[in-house]
């Protein structure tokens, strides 16, 4: 192995510190970036007995009292980068994403469902086709399974009318509802609904690491409870002595050999300088947005328009859910639960009464003044914490539809360019006011809305789609490009569609499927 220079501090778990770079390195597999994808993908490999080198832009995020500080994470904004991308009109903005070893998933909700079968099929909406996946469900279930056993995932069946058939049950029970949550349960039944347990990836099994507390959904866990792709992925891989994490090595282009078809070489920015790495095999896993953005910053003589990009379908049909934060407020209760996260309604996901799919209600971590202001900033935040005080919190979720005038786009100077026309904006607004509806006879005497902008871009996906035709897709069913034999993308990226559900537990499922069937971690 080339020189390097180690960290001293000690990394979260126990697990070997990263190596820094220097000059020139080397692995059978290389894989560039720790977030959900990149984490199973080289967990997987590497208890396979493959070498495995990761590459993180960012470094650890350290623990802190920040961590579960509302002020200093929604307001300060301590970990998310000064980067500014642009939108369709050149606005700049901030991007909703996180560099640091284990990507977006050290702040997300840890909400971790699996998709429907019929989101693996042609599905028809009121504004068009969500197209069909190149694989289906059949072919996903053994790895969701595995999925949720590698990231302790909480969850009950025989709840939720829309759920799918399962091979194996839940590795762990769903998570037990406060009172205030259970009492919400039933009075959202007493008028036609099916509320359901959330599927969770949280640590709160027997001797387990939760605390149950109210700074878990878009906080970093101080406690490592939280089921995020740096505990259950990263660590584990270095764990098993095939994989090593390199920090603070942020990939700038993918160098073809002569023949145009094989990656030869990465060439990357390292804390003391420019990196070359080299691999027999490279998976590129640094999420849809930048994923695209890489392989279109690539281009070279061979491949104008940039890398595995025949097709022109890189960086196209960009979706990232349409999503709304809906505050419920009871001026006559209020609401003392700690965990709230653990209840869902899917009644509408495949028929909202007219045929047409509508999506899910979920509810978010509670919600606490200071963190309203990050938004609602001319409200005096004394009322702000009288309204936290009496709300309930609720993510409503449509599915975007794919477009390919819906793309990222990069420019010579590396600033990044997502122009998005969301598609399905009139189900949201069915769905919506479902919701609405729904929350008002239950009994909630306001219902406030936040909608999410382009800045709020979580669950990005559909950058890189997969297909079994080479003309109009970039990846094959199992998530290796068509142009390049020793290329894979396995982030959200290859999503065909979005469906309406969280897609993290699905890029595990597919990291396992890819790794177990793919040729990936074999000769």
């Amino acid at each position: 192995m080339p020189e390097s220079t180690s960290r001293t501090e000690a990394s979260p778990g126990g697990a070997r510190p990263p190596v820094r770079p220097r000059g020139r390195l080397s692995a059978d597999v290389v894989v560039i970036g720790s977030g959900m994808g990149g984490a199973t993908t080289a967990l997987a490999l590497a208890r396979r007995g493959a070498e495995v080198l990761v590459l993180e832009r960012g470094e650890r995020l350290p623990r802190e009292p920040q961590n579960w500080s509302p002020q200093a994470v929604f307001i300060d904004r301590r970990y998310r980068p000064a980067e500014q991308w642009l939108d369709r009109t050149g606005r700049a903005f901030r991007p909703g994403v996180h560099y640091v070893v284990g990507g977006s998933t050290k702040v997300y909700g840890a909400s971790l469902p699996r998709f429907r079968e019929q989101d693996f099929t042609a599905v028809e909406h009121l504004e068009g086709t969500s197209p069909a996946w190149p694989f289906g469900y059949a072919d996903l279930e053994p790895y969701y399974g595995e999925a949720e056993r590698l990231y302790r995932v909480h969850g009950a069946t025989g709840e939720d009318p829309t759920e799918s058939w399962r091979g194996t049950p839940f590795p762990y029970p769903a998570l037990e509802h406060e009172p205030y949550v259970a009492d919400l349960a039933e009075r959202l039944r007493a008028h036609g609904v099916h509320p359901s347990a959330n599927a969770m990836g949280v640590d709160l099994r027997d001797g387990g690491a939760c605390i149950r507390c109210r700074t878990c959904d878009g906080f970093p866990c101080q406690v490592s409870a939280k089921s995020d792709a740096e505990v259950c992925g990263i660590d584990p891989a270095i764990a098993t002595g095939n994989a090593r994490l390199m920090t603070g090595v942020r990939v700038r282009r993918i160098v073809t050999d002569r023949t145009g078809r094989r990656v030869d070489h990465l060439i990357a920015d390292g804390p003391d300088g420019t990196v070359t790495i080299t691999g027999r095999k490279f998976v590129l896993a640094a999420g849809a947005v930048q994923s695209a953005a890489l392989l279109l910053a690539s281009a070279d003589d061979g491949h104008p328009r940039g890398l595995a990009n025949s097709s022109d379908q890189v960086g196209r049909n960009f979706m990232m859910h349409n999503n709304a934060h809906i505050a419920a407020i009871d001026l006559n209760r209020d609401n003392d639960v700690t965990f709230q996260k653990t209840l869902s309604v899917n009644d509408w996901y495949h028929d909202g009464g007219d045929g047409f799919p509508l999506g899910t209600m979920q509810l978010l971590g509670k919600v606490q003044g200071i963190m309203m202001k990050s938004w609602a900033t001319r409200v005096p935040l004394a009322v702000l914490d009288q309204v936290a005080r009496r709300s309930v919190e609720w993510l409503v979720m449509a599915e975007d539809l794919p477009s390919p005038d819906n793309r990222v786009t990069v420019d010579a100077a590396g600033t990044i360019t997502t122009a998005r026309v969301a598609w399905g904006t009139r189900t949201h607004r069915r769905l919506h006011k479902r919701a609405k509806r729904l929350l008002h006879a239950a009994g909630y005497d306001v219902v406030a809305t936040q909608h999410f902008d382009i800045s709020m871009n979580s669950h990005q996906c559909g950058t890189v789609v997969a297909g079994t035709d080479p003309a109009t897709s970039v990846l094959d069913p199992w998530c290796r490009t068509h142009d390049l034999t020793n290329l894979w993308v396995i982030d959200g990226g290859f999503f065909p569609s979005s469906a309406a559900m969280n897609p993290a537990l699905t890029i595990a499922a597919q990291a396992l499927r890819v790794v177990a069937e793919s040729g990936l971690a074999g000769d």
